[in-house]
């Protein structure tokens, strides 16, 4: 699909108003990816409290607390599909109102969940139930947050805008890195694994009233109030909006699964495959999500300059020359961790690059009239195949060949193919009105 349409390249002439757009937009994501980090930093303590009968084994309660992890990310297409279509039917505000209210009341619910200790069988289900809605809720985040943002930017600057919707997974995702290791210098192991594991749920509770009450003083965008204001507004074929959104779901295919195997699937891996420690796992996940970090902003302001397309190609083939050699300086012995601080750093520096300028990739791929629904559904494809499943594949397949360069494989095959996929972005740099 070619350039936005009817009335999408609207822009307001209010500072305040896009600033205010660009925090309440960025919020929700940020609760989002802290929710996800920490029960991702957590994976061996829920296993061990949701998922391990008597007799069974850890790798397996692994193996099974993935599982849930993944399911979550496969109702994510649902909820792009069923909140996108809301979206672009009565506007962006009130749907992204309900996803914050339903994320953060799921979320929380984990929080005073029974473990299988206390409830038996029927615990794990409930766990699955609540990550189920938490799934739901994430789809329809992205969709509606990165069409807020970007809808309100001003005129050349959708990369940098888009960018913080990327940048708020960085700040969540090390947000729930430093309170876990907070938790983990404070608590026992025991504590934490009681008790202590519990308070960043319940934490989401009064960040989620704060996000609810920056979404209430939000505006309509500019370009859905155009598109509304028309009687008949026209929609794209169906078969053109699904080819874009397989298309999309490739060009972030890399950005998505480099990113949870190097942000979020990285403590686990290094506690049971390289017998790290749990504080040791989670240094090495800050210094990835703050590489994460760093990079974001300034590819997506370079990508407003110079195009999406240079930016997240130099990003995917970066990940996949370097994805192997940057594992195997951290399984050798003999590197110094300074050496593997920086190995982690850089891993995360290089999908910064793909995810700064992705969100303004996709907005730009869909009309107002279908884009919350198509860039929703674009992302969430591409992240319940490759990020949801990027835990529970890397683990099982460990387990199966004893091969501890999986997760470096995984990360390098899947940007190799984004690196096909975003060939077919046009060169020239993205200007106004395009």
């Amino acid at each position: 699909m070619g350039a936005p349409a009817h009335g999408s390249d609207l822009r307001t002439d209010r500072p305040e108003r896009s600033r205010r757009a660009l925090v309440a937009g960025s919020v929700g994501n940020f609760i989002e990816w802290y929710e996800f980090g920490v029960y991702g930093y957590f994976a061996t303590v829920i296993a061990a409290r949701f998922f391990t009968p008597e007799g069974g084994s850890e790798a397996e309660a692994l193996v099974r607390t993935y599982a849930s992890f993944a399911l979550a990310f496969f109702f994510r297409p649902v909820g792009a599909a069923l909140f996108g279509r809301l979206g672009d039917r009565v506007g962006r505000r009130p749907v992204l109102i309900m996803v914050i209210v339903l994320m953060t009341a799921a979320t929380t619910l984990i929080g005073v969940l029974p473990t299988y200790d206390t409830a038996g069988a029927l615990a794990p289900w409930l766990l699955t139930f609540l990550r189920v809605l938490q799934g739901l809720s994430a789809g329809g985040e992205f969709g509606g947050a990165v069409s807020v943002m970007t809808e309100f930017a001003p005129p050349g600057r959708r990369g940098l805008y888009g960018s913080w919707q990327s940048f708020t997974v960085a700040l969540g995702l090390l947000g729930g890195a430093g309170v876990a290791a907070l938790l983990a210098t404070v608590l026992t192991e025991g504590q934490l694994g009681d008790w202590g594991w519990r308070l960043p749920f319940l934490l989401t509770l009064p960040m989620g009233l704060g996000a609810l009450w920056l979404r209430l003083r939000l505006d309509e965008t500019p370009s859905f109030e155009s598109l509304r204001e028309e009687s008949r507004p026209e929609r794209p074929p169906g078969r053109e909006v699904a080819k874009a959104i397989a298309l999309g779901a490739g060009r972030v295919m890399g950005w998505a699964a480099a990113g949870y195997t190097f942000l979020v699937v990285l403590p686990s891996y290094l506690q049971s495959s390289l017998n790290a420690t749990f504080q040791q796992a989670l240094v090495a996940t800050v210094l990835a999500n703050l590489g994460f970090a760093v990079t974001i902003i300034p590819a997506g302001v370079l990508s407003d300059r110079i195009g999406r397309r240079p930016v997240m190609l130099t990003g995917a083939l970066l990940a996949t020359v370097l994805a192997v050699p940057l594992l195997n300086l951290l399984q050798n012995t003999g590197t110094s961790n300074a050496v593997k601080g920086g190995a982690v750093f850089v891993a995360g520096a290089v999908v910064g690059l793909m995810a700064g300028p992705g969100p303004a990739m996709l907005s730009e791929m869909f009309p107002t009239s279908v884009r919350y629904t198509g860039l929703g559904l674009a992302y969430a494809l591409s992240n319940a195949v490759f990020s949801g499943c990027a835990g529970l594949i890397i683990t099982e397949t460990i387990k199966r060949t004893g091969s501890v360069d999986i997760p470096a494989y995984y990360a390098a095959v899947t940007c190799g193919v984004s690196v096909f996929a975003l060939l077919t972005l046009r060169k020239e740099p993205v200007r106004q009105g395009s």
